[in-house]
This record gives structure tokens, sequence and C-alpha cells, in this order.
């Protein structure tokens, strides 16, 4: 019964988490994406506090 079912494929440590940029499932942001997003993100809030500090 070997063999039934396709060819096996030997997956990559990429494949497995995702394929790499472009072949993301559900078209998420690859980590350096999420990472620069982040800190714009955190860079925003610090500047609104600040701003509330000194009015």
């Amino acid at each position: 019964m070997l063999g039934v079912g396709g060819t096996r494929q030997h997956l990559g440590r990429k494949a497995l988490r995702g394929g790499g940029r472009g072949g993301r499932i559900g078209g998420g942001l690859d980590p350096q994406a999420r990472k620069r997003e982040l800190l714009r993100k955190l860079r925003e809030q610090r500047e609104q506090q600040e701003q509330r500090g000194e009015k």
C-alpha cells in the first residue's frame, strides 16, 4: 500500500511555517513588517501621551 495518495514531498521549515513572504495564508504581513507597524503604533501613542502631558 505504499505510494497510495500521491508522492510524498519533504517540506522544509519555511514551507511548514507559511512558505515565506509571498505564500502567507490569510495575507498576513511578514514578521519585519509586523514589527515596523508595532513600533510605529507605539511611537504614536507615546507622542499623544507627551502632548497630553504638556497641555
